[in-house]
């Protein structure tokens, strides 16, 4: 249903003092660089490189302390100590974190922000997408949910994390047990990081030979493969990545090798092929790309590239960098050698795995950095499904009414005990704690609201008197 722009100016947005427009929320776009006439943001990292604000004493909450509290909620994960919590979530600037709040205030009031989504960083990244405008970033969020829904992401990837990290990205409904085929004509995948920590991707689209991908695959099985691999990314590589490198990852550096590609290489279903793929990433991965190298580009690839970037967004265009076959200073300038196959002038070869792009090479198949991770999954996990094992609990300790003795209720309890397990307990109990901070909130916003009632009904028998 089409809905009047009204609404949207109830929500002032400010980012930063004077000079800004009504219409964007940057104050200092003419420093940015441009590409037609829209802003180009730096890379999403690297916001959550500024210095920690200094400490400050707890403010007095106020009567909207308690909404805003639920809204951010999510946000705000259990089962982390601070510093791991500093490092997956990264320092946020101020000033995102205001028109992240607006995002999600607007989002709440038209029931429209599930629990499941409600994630700043994914908050983040639709609205860099959109300039920070609300109304555009609403709308390409809006259709990032329903799409998951009718494109049914959640069979295709298991949305818990827990299962993500230990490698159970395929529904029953979809396993890609032809991704060894796959990589015989379609030579891909991940392999180390860049300098910065980021995962790094390859594509050798010069090897492609498309007749044999589609004798082993369709179009629709690759495109739902890499939709799981787009999931995987965010739930484990970035995280993996973040630990790794002590701080936040949230894009990638991709490499194109596209030796020998020319016109004759997009054929039709190499058309329709790379179209899906590219207008997933964009309408529902914004802002995972940090930058592309397009090497070995030949004289027949640069004629296919002016056809290939009228598909592509400003902001995508902005992050890419077209070589001829003397690339390598400026691959090793942003990745180490040890992390590049022999084939691109590296020095890796996997030669353990039958070759660099078949090992999905780095952090996230570190064994410590997973358990860790999994650790944390649990305990995020028992947060979102707590409250069912509370409530066991609470039955439990009122069972005395139904006539059951001592003893059956130790055994029950520790029934509980040995289902929920050491790190749910843990989490149990600072699910606990932080819903008695919510309550204590709660109730000091209750009383705040009270006066003011007080205060006018007294004002109204004022006027009457």
């Amino acid at each position: 249903m089409h809905k009047s722009n009204e609404k949207y100016r109830e929500i002032v947005i400010e980012r930063g003092g004077g000079g800004g427009s009504e219409d964007s929320p940057y104050t200092d776009t003419d420093q940015l660089p441009k590409v037609m006439n829209k802003p180009i943001h730096p890379p999403i990292e690297s916001h959550f490189l500024l210095p920690p604000r200094p400490p400050q004493e707890a403010e007095k909450p106020t009567s909207l302390s308690g909404l805003k509290s639920v809204l951010s909620y999510p946000f705000k994960r259990l089962g982390k100590s601070k510093s791991m919590e500093k490092i997956l979530e990264g320092t946020h600037d101020p000033k995102d974190e205001q028109i992240v709040q607006s995002f999600r205030e607007l989002l709440f009031l038209e029931d429209q922000l599930p629990a499941k989504h409600n994630d700043y960083h994914t908050l983040l990244r639709f609205l860099r997408m959109r300039d920070f405008d609300l109304p555009k970033a609403r709308e390409m969020f809006l259709s990032y949910l329903q799409w998951r829904k009718d494109y049914g992401v959640d069979t295709i990837h298991k949305a818990s994390k827990v299962q993500a990290i230990s490698y159970l990205f395929m529904h029953e409904d979809f396993n890609f047990a032809e991704l060894e085929e796959v990589k015989k004509c379609y030579p891909h995948g991940f392999h180390g990081v860049d300098r910065s920590g980021r995962p790094v991707y390859i594509e050798r689209v010069g090897m492609v030979d498309l007749n044999a991908l589609l004798q082993v695959t369709s179009i629709d099985r690759f495109v739902k493969y890499h939709v799981s691999e787009q999931e995987k990314t965010l739930n484990l590589r970035f995280p993996a990545c973040s630990i790794a490198s002590k701080r936040h990852i949230a894009s990638t550096t991709s490499i194109l090798d596209v030796k020998g590609v020319g016109m004759s290489n997009f054929s039709k279903p190499a058309r329709y092929l790379f179209m899906e793929i590219q207008k997933i990433d964009s309408n529902y991965y914004p802002e995972t790309l940090n930058q592309l190298f397009i090497i070995n580009a030949g004289s027949g690839f640069r004629m296919l590239w002016k056809v290939i970037k009228a598909f592509m967004d400003a902001r995508t265009l902005a992050k890419i960098h077209v070589l001829g076959s003397n690339y390598l200073s400026n691959l090793i300038e942003v990745i180490d050698p040890s992390n590049l196959p022999t084939s691109l002038g590296g020095s890796c070869t996997c030669a353990d795995y039958g070759g660099c792009l078949r090992s999905d090479k780095g952090p996230w198949k570190n064994q410590e950095i997973l358990d860790m991770l999994q650790a944390i999954s649990a305990a995020e996990q028992t947060n979102d499904e707590g409250n069912g094992d509370l409530a066991s609990g609470e039955r439990l300790m009122h069972d005395t009414d139904n006539g059951k003795s001592k003893e059956d209720l130790r055994k029950e309890e520790m029934a509980v005990s040995d289902k929920v397990g050491p790190p749910k307990l843990m989490a149990l109990e600072a699910a606990v704690a932080e819903t008695s901070k919510k309550i204590d909130a709660l109730e000091v916003a209750l009383q705040n609201t009270k006066m003011v009632l007080r205060g006018l009904g007294q004002h109204i028998r004022d006027l009457n008197a």
